[in-house]
C-alpha cells in the first residue's frame, strides 16, 4: 500500500504554538504522530513524506526514522534541513516528484502549486505546507498531518474525502 503524509514537524516546538495541535507537550505530540503512523503502515507499505519531516541532529531523525513503519521517502519541504535530508533511512529524497498510482498522474511537492503539469488531462497535486488551512482547487489536495487527523493517508482515502466524506482537523485528546 502506498500512504502520503506532509508536515508532522517532529521535535518541532514551534508547531504546538503556530498551529494549535491538541496536544499537551511536544513529547505527546511526537508519541502520538509516531503510534498513528505505525497503527496506519505495516513496514512493508511505502509512504511519500511531503516536507518538514522533523527537527534535530541526523541521528535524531535516523532514530526517528527506523522507529516509523514503512519505506519512506522525503519530499524537501522549507523546514527540512540539511540533518533531516542526510539521515540514514530515506529510501529518496527530492523537491519534486511525478508519480503514476492506478493510472493517474499524481505531482508531489512540499507546497500547493497554483498549476502543474498535465492539469488539463486530470493529474493530481499533493502537497502539505498549508497545514489544512487553503482553500484547494479541483484535483489539489492537501496531504498533512492537520488534514487527516494525524496520521498518513492512502490516495484512494484522499479522493473519497471530496465526494462526501468528512474529516476531522483535529482528534479528540484522551
Amino acid at each position: 500500500m502506498i500512504y502520503f503524509t506532509a508536515d508532522t514537524h517532529f521535535s518541532d516546538p514551534r508547531i504546538l504554538r503556530i498551529d494549535r495541535r491538541p496536544f499537551g507537550s511536544l513529547a505527546e505530540h511526537d508519541r502520538a504522530l509516531i503510534s498513528l503512523w505505525n497503527e496506519t503502515l505495516s513496514p512493508d507499505d511505502e509512504i511519500w513524506h511531503l516536507g518538514d519531516f522533523a527537527r534535530g541532529s541526523a541521528e535524531f531523525v535516523s532514530s526517528l526514522l527506523s522507529s516509523l513503519n514503512g519505506q519512506k521517502h522525503l519530499i524537501i519541504g522549507n523546514n527540512d534541513g540539511a540533518a533531516t535530508i542526510g539521515a540514514a533511512g530515506w529510501a529518496s529524497t527530492q523537491h519534486y516528484k511525478e508519480l503514476t498510482i492506478d493510472g493517474r498522474l499524481l505531482i508531489l511537492c512540499h507546497y500547493p502549486f497554483r498549476t502543474w503539469n498535465q492539469i488539463g488531462k486530470k493529474s493530481i497535486d499533493l502537497h502539505g505546507h498549508s497545514h489544512g488551512r487553503l482553500s484547494p482547487v479541483t484535483r489539489q489536495y492537501d496531504a498533512g498531518v492537520d488534514s487527516w487527523d494525524f496520521r498518513p493517508v492512502t490516495l484512494s482515502a484522499i479522493l473519497a474525502s471530496r465526494r462526501g466524506r468528512t474529516v476531522g482537523r483535529y482528534i479528540q485528546r484522551k
